[in-house]
């Protein structure tokens, strides 16, 4: 399934909590959708202005290389917290022939940046998205982050459509933690994927050498970290 599938609106908010990785996860979208080749204008709007952590307007020259028009405030306050909005903003709202992503503020005060434009928002393609990264505190429990999503709905008057898994820890994730996200079983024999019902598990001579296999993988996926192979 390709991208485009996956996010099919015309325009795609992406929201979260500070450092979950949120303006990540857009740009990588944005670059994603530019190599599928999308019919429309692709265009990403910096809206993250508030304390943000990492802009996706600092990845400007790769995503308008990869042919992404990258809409922000002004270059003379590309690192100030202000505040403002940029003007262009209204084209991606207006002309149909534009799919766009707006990378918004990172907590309910930053998304009220959004709130002034909902009406219109309401009336075209869209969907909110919402990145949680379980290892931040302030998301790590799921009553945490409901309360967080429902208090971006309320200040921006918008509906999430859905999350996203943005779970890691940089440097420190292993490879354990990708692919158990990534991949839908890394269980060594199909008996052993979840789901699977097998009626000679009680009587299988094998089964408890590929559950020690299974453990031994395991256990060593979950010491091998991102540092350790870059």
């Amino acid at each position: 399934m390709d991208v485009a599938s996956v996010f099919p609106h015309r325009i795609t908010i992406l929201t979260g909590h500070y450092g979950v990785g949120k303006t990540e996860v857009c740009v990588n979208l944005a670059m994603a959708l530019a190599r599928e080749g999308v019919s429309e204008r692709l265009a990403l709007a910096d809206l993250d202005i508030v304390n943000p952590y990492f802009r996706s307007r600092e990845r400007r020259d790769v995503l308008e290389a990869a042919g992404v028009d990258v809409i922000s405030s002004s270059p003379a306050c590309s690192d100030a917290d202000i505040p403002s909005l940029p003007p262009q903003l209204l084209s991606i709202l207006q002309d149909r022939g534009i799919r766009g992503l707006l990378d918004i503020g990172g907590d309910p005060v930053g998304a009220r940046v959004l709130a002034r434009f909902a009406p219109q928002i309401r009336q075209e393609d869209h969907a909110l998205y919402c990145v949680i990264n379980a290892n931040r505190p302030e998301v790590s429990t799921k009553e945490a982050a409901a309360g967080y999503l429902h208090a971006i709905e309320e200040v921006t008057g918008l509906r999430c459509a859905g999350l996203i898994d943005n779970t890691h820890l940089c440097g420190e994730t292993t490879v354990g933690e990708i692919l158990k996200v990534s991949e839908d079983q890394i269980a060594p024999v199909a008996c052993l994927n979840e789901g699977f019902v097998c009626t000679r598990a009680d009587t299988c001579k094998t089964l408890p050498m590929w559950r020690k296999l299974e453990g031994v993988i395991s256990d060593f996926l979950y010491t091998v970290k991102l540092t350790d192979l870059l």
